[in-house]
């Protein structure tokens, strides 16, 4: 903790109210004067192919991948950058120097849910003045857009670089890191890397991508009030919006608690649906990147809540139900989880959100999505994780059918010789002198190189809305980021 406030210190000293030079600025105001539409059109056509891993067939085999990478190619000739189809990466590039600056985005994208959009996620809406709605339009096939025309700018204006520029575009960074890891042994290391796949003004530090996963036994034993049918969630890495189960043998009396104390819980909506059998309970949170949990209304958190107190019988449903409020709650960040909880000064607390619900037959499995910051030892956590769940089974006399836990490294780079440069574009362009080094919850591919540190595209103090069932990016935002971006490549192509 103590290195990162010293380095950070250091690295400030210099060039705190640094002047960028007059003609990357002019470059930067030409990139958005020349380009700003094209970009828009770009990223409207980059979002119209459904770039969603599936299980059952690879990127490389996908159609909608495979149409993404030819207009990839296409719109690198029509540029003027070369192009190379490496199967899950693809790298376009400007200049053969033998050192080089990796810009590194990804093509794929999450799921979306077409009935949470007033049209197809793939076809980008302008119905709210100045956005542009659609999946991927943040996450990230904006940024791809952007430092195409960024390149192209340079290009129109023959300005010599030091270093290649090199897009990288990985097609799996939101479900499958192997194939971009097993393809970095082989991929020299750049002199410098910057990510565009998460925010501003510099992150330094990324948080270890981490699940708990329990799975419940199934029982047949409907003598009392029980639960069935529980449902929550889309993916791992998102906050879910939407939550549901059906109640069984409930009094009059105890649907009338219930409902009194979902009107106490403002912030997520609740419906109370009779039905043959029961009462179908349903809750519409937020969604959010999971990796920012306090951006939503967690919807599975929200549903067991109203159930705090309330004596289930101890079938799966009740079981999971009995775990979120045991061991999660409301809370955020893992305070209830036995030991688990902790912040590390510089990266913040560690997060904690019940994020899907799967079922496969008998068995049910609750998906935990947590962000571990430095600070703690991962074996101490492991351990701290696995006496919590055994305290837990002991407690309610349940013995849990699986359990399945992966801890993520985090990442903590305080000595990127490229950083104090990203951070004297960002106030250049943004006026914010107070600006400075940043964490983030989330986990990108920099973490695969000796260098590298992220550099937007989404601004500080606003919500994220990628992995949201409401993604956008601002017209406005384009435009700051083509500026930024042209000023990066410039200024790191030169470094």
């Amino acid at each position: 903790m103590q290195k990162l406030a010293l380095a950070c210190a250091a690295l400030l000293s210099f060039h705190v109210d640094a002047q960028l030079n007059k003609r990357v600025e002019d470059i930067a105001e030409y990139a958005v004067n020349t380009y700003q539409t094209t970009q828009v059109h770009t990223l409207t056509n980059l979002v119209s192919f459904p770039t969603v891993n599936k299980a059952t067939v690879k990127a490389p085999q996908n159609p909608d991948f495979i149409g993404f990478k030819a207009l990839l190619k296409m719109k690198a000739a029509e540029l003027g950058f070369d192009y190379q189809d490496l199967g899950y990466t693809v790298l376009i590039g400007m200049g053969e120097q033998s050192e080089k600056v990796t810009i590194v985005t990804h093509g794929d994208v999450q799921p979306a849910n077409a009935s949470k959009w007033q049209q197809s996620p793939f076809i980008i809406d302008t119905s709210e003045p100045g956005k542009l709605i659609g999946r991927g339009t943040e996450d990230d096939k904006g940024a791809i857009a952007t430092a195409l025309y960024a390149m192209k700018a340079i290009k129109d204006n023959n300005i010599s670089l030091n270093n290649r520029i090199e897009l990288m575009i990985y097609l799996a960074e939101e479900s499958d890191w192997g194939p971009l890891q097993e393809f970095m042994k082989r991929y020299s290391q750049p002199k410098y890397a910057v990510t565009i796949d998460a925010s501003y003004p510099v992150v330094v530090a990324e948080k270890g991508w981490s699940l708990i996963a329990p799975t419940f036994a199934s029982t047949s034993d409907q003598s009392g009030v029980y639960v069935s049918d529980v449902t929550g969630g889309a993916f791992a890495s998102q906050i879910p919006e939407d939550a549901s189960l059906v109640l069984h043998n409930a009094s009059t009396e105890l649907v009338a608690q219930l409902k009194q104390k979902a009107t106490t819980l403002k912030q997520v909506e609740y419906t109370f649906t009779e039905q043959n059998g029961g009462v179908l309970i349903s809750v519409k949170g937020r969604s959010a990147h999971s990796s920012e949990p306090e951006s939503g209304d967690n919807a599975i958190a929200y549903l067991a809540e109203i159930f705090r107190g309330i004596e289930l019988e101890n079938n799966s449903d009740g079981q999971l139900i009995k775990f979120v409020n045991q061991l999660i709650g409301l809370d955020i960040h893992g305070k209830q989880f036995g030991d688990i909880a902790y912040q590390h000064d510089f990266m913040g607390p560690m997060t904690v959100a019940p994020t899907v619900i799967e079922r496969d037959g008998n068995k049910l499995t609750l998906v935990v999505n947590a962000r571990r910051p430095m600070g703690k030892d991962e074996s101490l956590l492991q351990q701290q994780i696995e006496t919590a769940l055994t305290q837990w089974q002991s407690h309610n006399q349940v013995t849990l059918q699986g359990i399945k836990v992966s801890i993520g490294t985090p990442m903590l780079l305080d000595n990127a010789p490229h950083a104090q440069k990203l951070l004297d574009i960002f106030k250049h362009f943004t006026g914010d002198k107070d600006a400075g080094f940043v964490s983030i919850g989330g986990g990108t591919n920099a973490k695969l190189f000796n260098n590298a540190v992220s550099f937007g595209p989404s601004m500080p103090g606003k919500r994220y809305t990628g992995h949201s069932e409401h993604e956008f990016i601002t017209l406005e935002q384009l435009e700051l980021n083509l500026r930024m971006y042209t000023a990066m490549m410039i200024e790191l192509g030169n470094m």
